[in-house]
């Protein structure tokens, strides 16, 4: 059966890479799948995601993966410095510098509360249907209405578009706070500043992630991940013994999970590529309420009833799926993830694991959903548009969503288990 599914995990590559450019309207659209594909890849084999930085803590105490977070945001925001620091126009770039104010604030808070009910976030979901169908697919349909039913609100609301502060670069994009604004006329056009900022904020969630740990250690509550352990797992150097078709060569090369800073070069890396090509960042909840309005556009709903009611084009509601190249790229992230697990020989054990869905489980599944799709809305963004984006890009707003995301993450998993017992 593992020879079966290596087979599929393969072929399904194969046809990705080589068939796409075939189907796809531009260039762009392919490189984004691409981009999709080493995303939900990396995400999947070095057991990662957002949400997991609250709710792994709170529920076992471990705080590892937040720690490498703090790593990844660090060293994405040095790489980030590189491309913007001799740059006299940084407007050519599509900073995700967001506004400070009420919606940032609420919608982080929700975004925190559904991530913990539902255990994945926006880019979280799209791996996760391809391990737990079940749970993500629940998760995906309330996230799309959320995020629909939050475009009129991020449209023309003042307190979801205004910011209570602002910098001089941050006004030509959505009046946030750009950090190197801080120490303009200074070393490196005020970047060297910037990173430092960055890197005592990173330092600072650190310190406290180890207190925290510590303290559960301590308590003897901590309980630890099982991905994690893996994940660590001392293996026999076998160089001596090394063959080309071999298991053991296999194993390496395409099914021992990744580890957690493994896993946060591969993002970075990545990140650092989209700077690149697209000169922008990571961005992934827009198209899910695209995917709605296509819904309710192919049940009769008109493009023009739905561009008036969500202040978006018509376009995206009735132009073709794949036309819109987040659309493509969030695909290849479910893709990429599908590819990981095939080849990797893991479906057969990784389908027996799925739980079964119960009323309670549903209701939790898509309360999570919603919240979040709604919460991307009000935050303008998730965990990478309003997260690692803004935070690589030295926006001060990405910093505030942590310490929300955070809170909310808190308030749905003690909700969770109060309600339900989990």
């Amino acid at each position: 059966m593992k020879h079966l599914d290596r087979i599929l995990g393969f072929g399904l590559l194969l046809i990705l890479l080589v068939g796409a450019p075939f189907v796809l309207p531009t260039n762009m659209h392919y490189i984004r799948l691409l981009f999709g594909l080493a995303l939900g890849y990396i995400l999947s084999r070095s057991y990662t995601g957002f949400a997991g930085s609250v709710n792994r803590a709170y529920n076992t105490g471990s705080t590892k993966l937040m720690r490498t977070l703090m790593f990844m945001f660090f060293i994405t925001s040095v790489a980030v410095a590189g491309f913007l620091m001799l740059e006299p126009d940084v407007t050519k770039y599509s900073l995700w510098v967001n506004p400070i104010n009420f919606g940032l604030l609420l919608g982080g808070l929700l975004f925190g509360f559904g991530m913990s009910f539902s255990s994945c976030c926006a880019s979280g979901v799209m791996t996760d249907l391809a391990t737990d169908l079940p749970r993500a697919g629940v998760t995906l349909v309330f996230f799309t209405l959320g995020v629909f039913l939050g475009f009129p609100l991020q449209a023309t609301q003042s307190w979801v578009k205004d910011s209570w502060f602002t910098t001089a670069t941050g006004a030509k994009y959505s009046n946030g706070v750009f950090m190197p604004d801080w120490f303009k006329g200074g070393i490196l056009n005020g970047y060297l500043g910037a990173v430092i900022i960055t890197g005592i904020f990173c330092a600072i969630v650190t310190y406290l992630a180890y207190r925290y740990e510590k303290k559960r250690r301590n308590a003897q509550t901590y309980r630890g991940v099982l991905s994690e352990r893996a994940q660590d797992a001392n293996y026999e150097n076998k160089v001596a013994e090394f063959e080309l078709k071999s298991d053991h060569t296999y194993d390496v090369l395409f099914t021992r999970p990744w580890t957690l800073k493994q896993g946060a070069v591969g993002l970075t890396i990545i990140f650092i590529l989209m700077m690149a090509l697209t000169k922008s960042g990571w961005g992934a909840s827009t198209p899910y309420g695209f995917w709605f309005g296509k819904v309710l556009n192919i049940f009769g709903v008109s493009g023009a009833s739905l561009a008036a009611f969500t202040h978006q084009s018509a376009e995206v509601f009735t132009g073709s799926w794949l036309s819109n190249a987040m659309t493509v790229q969030d695909f290849g992230i479910f893709l990429g993830a599908a590819v990981f697990i095939l080849t990797s020989g893991l479906f057969k054990e990784t389908i027996h694991a799925v739980p079964s869905l119960t009323v309670k489980t549903t209701v939790m599944y898509a309360l999570g959903g919603f919240t979040m799709g709604f919460g991307t809305r009000l935050a303008n963004g998730c965990n990478v548009g309003a997260l690692y984006s803004p935070i690589a890009q030295f926006s001060l707003s990405g910093w505030i969503f942590l310490i929300v995301l955070v809170l909310g993450g808190i308030i749905g998993n003690r909700v969770s288990q109060a309600v339900y017992g989990d």
